[in-house]
């Protein structure tokens, strides 16, 4: 069976070692399997050898959180993020790997005003107590309020669980972005998921569908503005994933709303927090986009920033990882709560919904950096 992967990138690894001490699944288990370097090889053995797509070869992808943090110590620079993308496309087009169920809750995603219902439904039923502590979940909003346009210079990519459970961010990111002179625009609903989710699955069909849509929901010129750091990683890579000029010229509007603000910092309005903030390094930010160092850069002029000592290793959040694998989620998040615990900080900037509700999820007070530079705003002009 060959899998929906490059030949030269598969052989692109030399098997070093480098990333191991770099993955969070080889971190808890010190499984070779567990790692990148032995995933690679269940890959050629299936690839070029014709291994069977059988359960053992399914559990390790599926384990695999994508955190990417491989790609950024590789010396061979193998693309591991699209290799793990075409081993689950695979995956899901020939084996049963994803299950009914879990490709209707993808195209749910892309569903928005039937998203927003059964998010309420859900937080009604966490009111309740019927939804089980281990759904790792954070308090959820019944009712949201609604977003308003103020302008036209950039779009706000609002997405589909950012929306549903974090929509006081996207509030806080318009009014910062006010701050700074901007004018923002919100795209229809035809935006409502960018398809990271479903790429991460290996339903690729899903993925570019979204994609197209998205593209569409945002037309023109201006800066498309993203403060979800697996969202703005995936729409930067629409220009590959759907092989057109259209979908490059997209991905080239696309940054990271911290991104956009580093070069315009001095046009915010002065402001300080009076905590120090300990900053979370998203993975797909920070091994991805490469784009980590601008929140510190915005975030620095409102607030004292505390490092973690942990070298940026994934929280275990991973998208739906958390919900799928709980305990190693878990297992990967106490790493991180112990670099937490060792920084002092009371409060941690994370600039990813996933992440920051993981994390949240713990007892950490996980917030946005949009909204800790909205309070330090707030406090200084008397609104807060």
């Amino acid at each position: 069976m060959r899998l929906s992967v490059d030949d030269d990138e598969l052989v692109a690894c030399v098997s070093c070692g480098l990333c191991l001490p770099h993955c969070p699944t080889y971190r808890v288990t010190g499984e070779e399997t567990a790692s990148p370097r032995g995933r690679i090889s269940a890959m050629r053995a299936v690839h070029f050898d014709d291994a069977p797509l059988d359960d053992e070869f399914t559990a390790y992808m599926d384990l695999c959180v994508q955190c990417r943090a491989c790609e950024a110590v590789c010396p061979s620079s193998v693309p591991f993020g699209r290799l793990m993308e075409g081993a689950r496309h695979t995956l899901a087009e020939q084996t049963r790997y994803q299950p009914w169920w879990r490709r209707l809750g993808h195209r749910l995603l892309g569903h928005h005003r039937t998203l927003l219902a059964g998010s309420s439904a859900l937080a009604v039923a966490q009111r309740m107590g019927v939804v089980p502590a281990r759904a790792g979940l954070p308090r959820l909003p019944v009712r949201r309020r609604p977003l308003r346009s103020t302008g036209t210079d950039v779009w706000l990519h609002t997405g589909c669980v950012m929306d549903a459970w974090q929509r006081p961010v996207h509030a806080a990111t318009i009014r910062v972005l006010g701050s700074a002179g901007a004018g923002v625009m919100l795209p229809g609903r035809g935006a409502a998921c960018c398809g990271a989710l479903a790429a991460h699955a290996g339903l690729a069909r899903t993925a570019r569908e979204f994609a197209d849509r998205t593209m569409a929901a945002m037309p023109g010129n201006a800066p498309v503005l993203v403060g979800s750091a697996g969202c703005g990683a995936a729409m930067k890579d629409f220009g590959r994933l759907l092989g057109t000029r259209e979908a490059e010229a997209f991905s080239a509007r696309v940054q990271d709303v911290h991104e956009w603000l580093a070069g315009r910092v001095d046009h915010l309005p002065t402001g300080r927090l009076g905590t120090p903030v300990a900053v979370q390094d998203p993975c797909h930010l920070r091994h991805v986009q490469q784009a980590h160092q601008h929140v510190r850069t915005v975030l620095a002029r409102f607030a004292d920033l505390v490092e973690l000592d942990d070298e940026g290793l994934c929280c275990g959040a991973g998208g739906a990882y958390a919900s799928f694998h709980p305990d190693m989620a878990g297992a990967i998040r106490d790493r991180k709560l112990g670099a937490i615990a060792r920084s002092g900080a009371t409060v941690v900037a994370s600039a990813n919904p996933g992440c920051a509700l993981h994390l949240a999820a713990a007892g950490i007070d996980a917030r946005h950096p949009m909204e800790l530079i909205d309070e330090a705003i707030g406090r200084t002009s008397g609104g807060g």
